[in-house]
């Protein structure tokens, strides 16, 4: 049987796919089953940031597997890459960050963020913003979007409010003593790569600080260089108590970690979280190779300077084609390109993928790119003459279907 047929048959289909196979990558390249190359502008969804079998990567992998992949009692036995991965963090982590703890993925990592605070505080409102998303298990969902986003699964997780990203005077008026936690994304990306506003935040973390509520930053997607700091939070003048991080943490291999303060790790008791590969010495390992690696070749530096000239060619493309275009928006290679209209994100990712650039299609009409953040000025000057060339065919499939009518 094809690939296809396999999945389609025996695999839940609960995604829209497409009718691609990818067999292998190298670097910001994939090829197909048929050896076609593509130009990958997502990454895996902001996951393999050094681009696809890095070195790097490919050599911790290597020499950890040979090692030891998993260890016995896992979690009761301690590891030299888990402590050579937990002293690498602490050179890059945000200030006041010191006791990290391991996931198998970012919404597991969000997850334990709101069981934490609800235990510490005694409380169970959760804030969120409307358009984030958190992850998709039970208590993340909840919080994820706004609030008819977890009313399939029954029976819902109670205690989750939500207000409009940047509206200060709204967020201000939920927080009260009934308060854990407010859960932000300081750029939304599933909302559409929407960037918190600083002054704002610094304001409402006097009122967190006055009702003793505690503020998660979910740094799942904007983590590891993404937005040009090695993390989002190091543009902010802000403090946070718990922060989670996950996708490029280990360049492709499912890895997370939500570290927090001295303070909120004191309230903390044997058992109140674990799981059987928090830790996995393979992941540490690859964790650890990138999270050197992106910080000895200063990529969080480089991301910054090329996301702005790439951001500027973006908005030339929206002159250029103000029929299909809305917005752009983007930090560091965290990029959307807002369609005028929702239906038009499909269509567009599928001419984009017949003309050998793979897109990331999003809700509320935008196409996010998340490329590798090794991406070069050659491949990005590749993806972008794509991307024109996917325009002018999206504008005459358009003006094609109104001759018609």
């Amino acid at each position: 049987m094809r690939v296809q047929e396999v999945e389609n048959s025996l695999g839940l289909q609960v995604c829209k796919k497409q009718s691609l196979v990818i067999e292998r990558g190298e670097g910001v390249r994939v090829w197909d089953e048929n050896g076609r190359q593509y130009l990958d502008m997502t990454a895996g969804w902001g996951v393999t940031c050094l681009g696809h079998s890095h070195p790097v990567i490919v050599e911790a992998i290597n020499r950890q597997a040979a090692r030891i992949i998993q260890n016995p009692n896992s979690g009761f036995t301690y590891s030299p890459v888990r402590a050579g991965l937990l002293l690498e963090l602490q050179k890059v982590l945000p200030t006041g960050l010191s006791r990290v703890f391991f996931a198998s993925s970012g919404a597991e990592a969000n997850d334990a963020a709101l069981k934490i605070a609800r235990k510490i505080t005694g409380r169970s409102k959760i804030v969120s913003l409307l358009g984030s998303f958190h992850g998709r298990t039970l208590a993340t969902l909840t919080a994820s979007n706004g609030p008819e986003n977890g009313a399939r699964f029954l029976p819902r997780v109670p205690g989750h409010e939500f207000c409009v990203q940047n509206d200060i005077r709204a967020l201000a008026q939920l927080i009260d003593d009934q308060t854990a936690a407010v859960m932000l994304e300081l750029v939304q990306g599933e909302g559409g790569v929407r960037p918190v506003e600083a002054c704002g935040l610094r304001q409402l973390r006097k009122l967190f600080e006055q009702y003793g509520c505690l503020l998660i930053i979910d740094e799942v997607q904007t983590g590891f260089c993404r937005t040009g700091r090695f993390f989002a939070l190091d543009y902010y003048e802000v403090h946070a108590d718990i922060m989670t991080m996950g996708k490029g943490i280990a360049g492709g291999l499912p890895f997370a970690a939500f570290a927090m303060t001295e303070q909120v790790a004191s309230s903390l008791s044997l058992g109140d979280h674990g799981g059987t590969y928090c830790g996995n010495p393979l992941s540490c390992a690859v964790s650890l190779a990138v999270a050197r690696y992106l910080r000895e070749n200063a990529v969080a530096e480089r991301v910054a300077e090329f996301g702005n000239l790439v951001l500027e060619d973006m908005l030339q493309l929206q002159q250029k084609y103000p029929s299909m275009i809305r917005a752009v928006r983007g930090r560091g290679l965290m990029l959307a390109l807002e369609l005028n209209d929702d239906a038009q994100v499909w269509p567009f990712t599928e001419i984009c993928q017949q003309l050998g650039l793979l897109v990331t299609p999003t809700r509320n009409a935008v196409v996010r790119l998340l490329p590798s953040l090794l991406l070069t000025q050659d491949e990005w000057n590749e993806a972008l003459s794509i991307l024109d060339q996917a325009f002018k065919v999206a504008i005459g499939h358009v003006v094609g279907a109104r001759a018609v009518g």
